[in-house]
């Protein structure tokens, strides 16, 4: 067997520096997985007339991937202990890249709207394992510093993502932003061969003929996530009965997940005190919310990603269909402020490492709140210098929490549980923000008939902004009710460190 790929193989070859290199190399893979959930939104307009969707089967295009990478992200630490860090790695690059192109070539709305699961599949996956690296290689002084690190890097792909995508939809058309993923996978899959190991994570042998993944949960999980949201679309633009029976049908997938999640941990103990090897474990340990912090950090977080995937959704949109503005110029807006994140989240990396979790993210939903507030002001005769500031004022805000949230709502979780919190926290986050792109949608479908306008007409209307502003109000009141689940994040003196 050849060993030298294994964790203490490449800490040997490259020293103290392979933990920088490896969070390097994931950093390009997410990349590319967070370019391909945000980039598509500058060109769903375009989309939209191409297939002449409605904007409720338009946005999913972008729900579509948000709820196969939220569900995926559950999957991750099974994947890392059944085939390791580089091969479960690989595999999910090789999914991101090939969906890419088949979005790109795709004919038919169904085909894109199935390569864009494919890509959210892979993109779930890979979203919780930066974390469970910094968690585990990075000493927790330096684990903030880290986190900024790696923040700064990725938030540079959606900064500059929609400046190019807007470009490329101008010039080629919407299929062109499906190829901007494929340099990035190329990148990080040469990486990964380098500095990526072939163990699991703790630097364990790899099982391949390990236990098998507790289907029934990952299928309890998917079913509840699709009724949820296809509920959400149905209170608007559906009936009521059948709105009611799905997310009825989501609720009892709910009840069902967590009574068998809890079964299968009993079962768990119960074959362990046995001495059996091959056990089934639970994809959700709920002793993660025994943790004071975690259980907080995961309401913050649902909120959080409520609030931030629905603007992401919301303000290309805003920008082109409310304003008139070009994929380009939109872009060229939104750059400043994705250059200043990228400023921002390093800074605050070092901070995290100092001050409490609960006053840094606080200050960032303030600072959120306030930019979707400020949003109501925008006009027709509003100067673009003010959409470039109010944009910059919450990206300053997002700044703030990356690099807190995660670290913060981990402190005091076993070592054991570290790979099992990462997707958790990943996944409840994704869970709001599949739900606020939902939600964002539906609102701004239902305000822009209660105001008498429709995304249908191209002219834009003093109607239709004011449809876009109770959407930017909503938003704010989303994240004026995080600060105060965040205030929580206090941490209790006696609270302990990580235990390494």
């Amino acid at each position: 067997m050849n060993d030298n790929g294994t964790l203490l193989a490449l800490q040997t070859r490259y020293g103290h520096r392979h933990r920088w290199y490896l969070l390097l190399a994931v950093m390009v893979g997410t990349m590319a997985s967070i370019m391909s959930s945000t980039i598509v939104n500058v060109a769903i307009p375009d989309m939209s007339h191409h297939f002449a969707l409605g904007q409720e089967r338009a946005q999913w295009v972008s729900s579509g991937f948000m709820v196969a990478m939220t569900v995926s992200m559950l999957t991750t630490p099974w994947l890392l202990m059944r085939y390791g860090y580089r091969t479960t790695y690989l595999g999910c690059m090789w999914m991101l890249m090939i969906g890419g192109v088949l979005g790109g070539l795709s004919n038919q709305y169904g085909l894109v709207l199935s390569a864009r699961v494919m890509e959210g599949l892979a993109a779930g996956v890979v979203q919780p394992i930066p974390a469970i690296i910094i968690l585990r290689a990075f000493e927790p002084t330096e684990q903030g510093r880290a986190s900024g690190f790696f923040g700064m890097g990725v938030v540079l792909a959606p900064a500059i993502g929609p400046s190019i995508g807007g470009v490329l939809v101008d010039l080629w058309g919407w299929r062109s932003i499906f190829f901007m993923v494929i340099p990035f996978c190329l990148v990080s899959m040469w990486m990964a061969y380098k500095f990526v190991p072939t163990t699991a994570p703790g630097g364990l042998t790899a099982n391949r003929d390990g236990a098998p993944i507790d289907w029934r949960g990952l299928l309890l999980a998917s079913v509840g996530t699709l009724c949820l949201l296809n509920g959400l679309v149905e209170l608007h633009s559906g009936t009521v009965v059948v709105a009611t029976a799905l997310l009825l049908t989501a609720f009892a997938a709910v009840i069902a997940f967590v009574a068998w999640e809890r079964r299968v941990a009993r079962q768990l103990l119960q074959k362990l005190a046995k001495g059996a090897t091959r056990i089934t474990a639970p994809l959700m340990s709920f002793d993660l919310f025994r943790y004071r912090q975690f259980a907080v950090g995961s309401i913050v977080a649902f909120i959080y990603g409520t609030a931030l995937f629905g603007s992401t959704y919301l303000l290309p949109v805003f920008m082109q269909r409310g304003l008139g503005l070009s994929a380009s110029y939109v872009g060229t807006i939104l750059l400043p402020a994705g250059l200043v994140l990228a400023v921002t989240i390093a800074v605050v990396g070092r901070l995290a490492d100092r001050q409490p979790t609960h006053r840094l993210v606080s200050i960032g939903l303030l600072l959120l709140a306030s930019s979707f507030a400020l949003m109501v002001a925008v006009n027709l005769g509003t100067a673009l210098v003010w959409l470039v500031v109010w944009a910059i004022v919450g990206r300053v805000g997002l700044g703030f929490i990356l690099p807190s949230l995660n670290i913060g709502s981990m402190r005091g979780v076993d070592t054991a549980l570290i790979p099992q919190g990462s997707s958790v926290i990943n996944f409840v986050r994704m869970l709001g923000g599949a739900t606020g792109v939902s939600l964002c949608g539906i609102m701004l479908e239902w305000r822009l008939a209660a105001h008498g306008d429709s995304l249908t007409t191209v002219a834009t209307s003093a109607a239709r902004l004011d449809a876009f502003d109770d959407v930017f109000l909503m938003l704010a009141v989303v994240c004026s009710a995080a600060i105060v689940a965040a205030w929580q994040l206090r941490v209790p003196p006696a609270a302990t460190e990580i235990t390494r």
